[in-house]
This record gives structure tokens, C-alpha cells and sequence, in this order.
């Protein structure tokens, strides 16, 4: 996802509706601890018949077998809201998938393209008004935004185990489909695709691509004013630092870490006096930095830049299509590895399609819809490799990732694990506090 809530703002509307929901919205941030308790006593009473009504349509869908769900879905439209800024995803999913849906069970997928603070905020406010039959079924979520949402009673679940392609073709026990940032997921998501950090850089102009965050100090100033980052919050600016952090400060202390502004501040201390030390060289000088990835990836492709990154480890080879990059446009790794997720799928917990929704959203990891998605939008697929039928391998094996792309096997390699969602948030801060114009 590539915006995540505010913390603050969620915080407070959660307490203000939500009080007798276990947690706090105010888990993305430092104050996380001190606002488990605030507010929940006093809106007990009026969250129970909430509760209640979410208790009793929970329990009439898990009576149900998958076939029934099915058959409730027929004829229903299912809603999934999510970032809409991927116009080659917008198109796969309101032309493929859309029509899959449509012709195999009768249901209308109807994409709402939304950020994420304004799907929650949305979510919130219908819940808080009693919507018993909310607007929004599916939700495309992950990282701290589905930690705040889980724990603020906002998704319904755990779903997962109803699912039969989750159970035939996913890997159950792997921490992909685990935890989510770290944050145990207990069947409340189901994975969409995997996503991991790579940079891009054009190897006719630059062929002296870095592999370490020693050679990119070096690389930055041997290309002054050329290099920067998206500016955090950004999802693959903040990447990026992370992916700092984790090169110079390595990631295991990072797994267990207490959500406290100063400890984290401490910990990462000398990845952000790396950052300073590569602002002078920087595109601005690091005053100010590209408002998204997409305002960054757009000055690369103009050649104001000579290295862009993305979450899509094989966009590079859709765009050298497209015409956007040159044929000699490349991504590349840290010989360290580089941090990977996975996108996954939610239920709202008063959606008013929830069979459908289920139906959706197995349909999406079946081998073939997988397969479909990797070829068309180069999405690392989720399914176990080791569940799928010779037939099912070859679907994936015959893809052609295309020009410029990293193997598969040596991306997976290096594939670090993110970090726990309730850091993000303060890494962030201590990112705007201590890097920006210094």
C-alpha cells in the first residue's frame, strides 16, 4: 500500500467510536502502550450490540461450506477497495479478473480505488454509525495499517481456513503468510502477491551500479544532484531507509525491538548520520524529497535521475515495454538482500457481502489467477511451488519476466524481512526529525 494512516487521527476516532474494541488505533506509534486502556470502559455498552451483530453473521458464514458461500454469492456485487495508483493493475483486475468473477459464480467485482487512511477512515465511520451491511467488502491492506485495523475490531475473520485454494496451495506455516510486518496475521488476511525492494538504473549511463550502501555514498557523489528517494511516508521511500538501516545497522535487534521512540532512536543512529551524509549530494541536497515514488520514478524515466526503485521487483521489464524505460534499464540488488512483503486481502468486518468476498478472494490465489498475474503484471506469486501440479509449475515457468529483471531464485535469496509494524511509524518521525535539510 502506498499511504498509510495516520496514527493520531485514527487513534482518536477509534476511541471516540470504537472504545470497546480490544487495542488501540495508536499502535503505529510511540505512544502505543499508554493507549490500550483509553476510552474502553466507558463505550462497553454501546459496542456490545456491535459485537453482537458482528458475532451472529460471523457464525452464520462459518456454518456455511464453501459451495453454500458460493451459491449466497450468486448475483451479488462485491466491492474491493484499495490503492489505485497501478493503472496496469486497475486494468487487469477490471478486465480479467472482473470478468473470471463474473462468468464463473455470477458475481460483479466493483474496484473503488481509495488510499488506505481513506478506506479505515471510511470503515470507521460506518462502523461507528451501526452500518450493519458496510460498503466496503475486500480491502487490499498490510503492514501497521492492518495491525490498527485488526486490533480496532475493524476486519472480520479468521477467514483463511475457508478458504480451499488457501489450504491446497499456500504454505500455511511460512512467515510470508504468518505475520505481516511482524504482526501475527491468525487468519484475518489472505496473501495477494509479494512484493520486494529493488533499484533501477539505467546501465548505459550508469553501468557502476552500487551494491552496498558503501558504494552508494560513492555512486551519489559521483552523481551529484542525480540520486534521492521518495519522501517518507512514502511505502518505497520508506523502504528504502529501512533497507538503510537494516545494510548498516543489520535487522535482528530490529525483530524484538520495543516500541519506543528513544530505543529505536538509538538503534538506528548510525543509518541516519549515513542519510545526512548523503544529503549534499542529493537531488535538492536533500532540503526537500520527491512527494511519492511515482514523482520519483517519473523524473528517472526524464532523466533527471539516474536511479529510481520500486516494490515491484519486475516492473522494470513492464516498463522497458511500455517505452517508459530504455532497453538498457536494469534493477539491481544489495549484495545484503533487500526488504520483501506481501500484499494481502481483508474483509471489513461489517461488510455486507461477506460470502462474496470470501468466494473473491479465493479465486485470487488459484493457480491460475496467480499465474495470469504473474505473467501480465509480474507479481511474485504466493502459492507453494511444492502443492502444484506439473501443470501448475509449467503455467509459471513459461513466463518470460522480460528485460532487465533479476532471476527469481537470486532475488528470493536476498530477500529480507520487514520490520515490525509498530517501528515504521517511528522510524519515520525520527527520519523527518533528523535527516530532512540536515
Amino acid at each position: 500500500m502506498k499511504k498509510r494512516i495516520m496514527a493520531a487521527v485514527l487513534a482518536a476516532t477509534m476511541t471516540l467510536s470504537l472504545g470497546a474494541c480490544s487495542g488501540s488505533g495508536q499502535t503505529q506509534g510511540a505512544g502505543s502502550s499508554q493507549a490500550e486502556d483509553a476510552g474502553s470502559s466507558q463505550a462497553e455498552d454501546a459496542g456490545s450490540s456491535q459485537a453482537g451483530d458482528t458475532d451472529s453473521r460471523r457464525s452464520g458464514l462459518e456454518n456455511m461450506t464453501f459451495d453454500q458461500m458460493k451459491e449466497e454469492a450468486k448475483g451479488t456485487t462485491v466491492t474491493f477497495y484499495g490503492w489505485g495508483g497501478d493503472e496496469k493493475l486497475n486494468r487487469w483486475l477490471d478486465d480479467e479478473f472482473a470478468r473470471v468473477m463474473k462468468e464463473k459464480y455470477d458475481i460483479t467485482m466493483e474496484r473503488v480505488p481509495m488510499d488506505i487512511d481513506q478506506v479505515l477512515s471510511q470503515l470507521t465511520g460506518e462502523i461507528q454509525a451501526g452500518e450493519k451491511d458496510g460498503s466496503i467488502d475486500m480491502i487490499w491492506i498490510n503492514g501497521e495499517n492492518f495491525q490498527s485495523a485488526k486490533e480496532n475490531n475493524m476486519l472480520y475473520g479468521p477467514f483463511t481456513d475457508k478458504l480451499p485454494n488457501f489450504s491446497d496451495y499456500v504454505d500455511g506455516e511460512s512467515e510470508d503468510v504468518t505475520v505481516d510486518f511482524a504482526y501475527p496475521i491468525e487468519g484475518y488476511e489472505a496473501p495477494y502477491g509479494k512484493a520486494q525492494l529493488v533499484m533501477v538504473a539505467d546501465l548505459a549511463v550508469t553501468p557502476d551500479v552500487p551494491k552496498s550502501a558503501g558504494e552508494l555514498k560513492e555512486f551519489v557523489e559521483k552523481y551529484p544532484g542525480k540520486v534521492t528517494y521518495p519522501a517518507l511516508p512514502d511505502f518505497t521511500g520508506s523502504a528504502f531507509v529501512r533497507n538503510i538501516i537494516y545494510e548498516i545497522c543489520g535487522y535482528e535487534q530490529f525483530m524484538d525491538m520495543a516500541a519506543d521512540k528513544e530505543t529505536v532512536r538509538a538503534a538506528v543512529a548510525p543509518a541516519m548520520e549515513y542519510l545526512r551524509e548523503l544529503n549534499p549530494y542529493l537531488w535538492n541536497q536533500g532540503a526537500a524529497f520527491p512527494d511519492s515514488s511515482t514523482t520519483a520514478d517519473n523524473m528517472f524515466a526524464d532523466g533527471e535521475l539516474v536511479m529510481s526503485m520500486t516494490y515491484g521487483a519486475y516492473d522494470v521489464a513492464l516498463n522497458i515495454e511500455d517505452g517508459k524505460y530504455t532497453d538498457t534499464t536494469a534493477a539491481f540488488q544489495f549484495e545484503k538482500g533487500t526488504i520483501g512483503n506481501t500484499n494481502f486481502m481483508a474483509i471489513a468486518a461489517n461488510s455486507g457481502n461477506k460470502a462474496g468476498a470470501m468466494v473473491a478472494i479465493n479465486e485470487m490465489i488459484s493457480p491460475e489467477i496467480q499465474a495470469d498475474r504473474y505473467e501480465k503484471l509480474r507479481v511474485i506469486p504466493v502459492l507453494d511451488n511444492e502443492k502444484l501440479s506439473g501443470e501448475q509449475k509449467a503455467s509459471f515457468d513459461r513466463v518470460d519476466l522480460g528485460k532487465g529483471t533479476i532471476p527469481q531464485d537470486e532475488l528470493l535469496s536476498k530477500r529480507l524481512p520487514e520490520m515490525p509494524a509498530q517501528l515504521v511509524p517511528i522510524i519515520e518521525e525520527i527520519w523527518a526529525e533528523e535527516v530532512v535539510g540536515k
